[in-house]
């Protein structure tokens, strides 16, 4: 057992790149994914428990919820959360907060990856992707001093209740979202999208990209699909896509990543 365990969320890989940053310098750290099912649920041994993830319409993405419920953290091990945002906190922090009590939290924002919604460069406040990427890796550095000695936050993350309204409805907006997803002329059926869903809800039928109903928002298809060639509508046609340079398709589909 490693002496630390991230536990991450990640779309579009920049939450990943965050925890592979933050484990090199706490060392000895196993990433455990959470965008299906942890490979790791007992993380008893471990003396640092951490999640680093991304707000999703205002809450937690996915099933991570249901996932740190059923996680096994040592009653004395130190736990901290990292959260990446657009515009606004949410209440993904409170929502873990309230599962297991956490000893030190923060957040950072980022470039949005929900360009159905938004194109990236439009969030806030205003900043170029290279100075936000700067901004962050100056942030890691802190959270990893933060980790090392041991501090506590002075108070429990915001409840953000107008957020979890909000969380509480992406299921329906999944439901509509996903009759959109459709694969334009320059898919090559290479197969990154069936590869990088969690749920197991695309597939190739002659080459090209079959989308099913149990989508949860990731955006993975959309936004690492080497010839951007899937969209959601046509609202997204013509927006720049915002994957991380710093992390591979093949590295999102792992289960666990160790760095000593």
């Amino acid at each position: 057992m490693s002496e630390n365990i991230i536990y991450c969320y990640s779309g579009s890989g920049h939450c990943l790149s965050m925890a592979k940053d933050l484990a090199r310098q706490l060392g000895d750290t196993d990433i455990v994914l959470m965008r299906s099912l942890p490979a790791k649920l007992d993380a008893r041994e471990a003396k640092r428990v951490g999640f680093i993830f991304s707000c999703m319409a205002g809450g937690l993405p996915g099933d991570v919820e249901s996932y740190v419920k059923k996680i096994q953290i040592a009653p004395d091990a130190y736990r901290f959360a990292v959260e990446q945002y657009a515009g606004y906190l949410g209440c993904g922090l409170r929502k873990i907060d309230e599962i297991l009590r956490l000893d030190y939290w923060t957040g950072i924002s980022n470039h949005s990856t929900a360009i159905w919604l938004m194109p990236h460069k439009l969030t806030f406040p205003p900043t170029s992707p290279e100075k936000a990427q700067t901004r962050i890796d100056k942030k890691v550095a802190e959270i990893a001093a933060a980790v090392r000695d041991g501090k506590r936050s002075e108070k429990r993350p915001p409840k953000m209740a107008p957020f979890e309204l909000m969380s509480k409805g992406l299921g329906k907006t999944h439901a509509q979202r996903v009759k959109k997803f459709a694969a334009n002329e320059n898919c090559i059926g290479c197969g990154t999208c069936v590869q990088l869903c969690p749920r197991g809800n695309i597939r190739l039928e002659g080459g090209r990209p079959v989308f099913g109903q149990n989508c949860i928002g990731c955006l993975s298809c959309v936004q690492l699909c080497p010839k951007a060639a899937i969209n959601i509508g046509k609202i997204t046609e013509k927006r720049e896509r915002f994957p991380s340079s710093r992390v591979t398709p093949a590295e999102l589909c792992e289960k666990i990543i160790h760095i000593d």
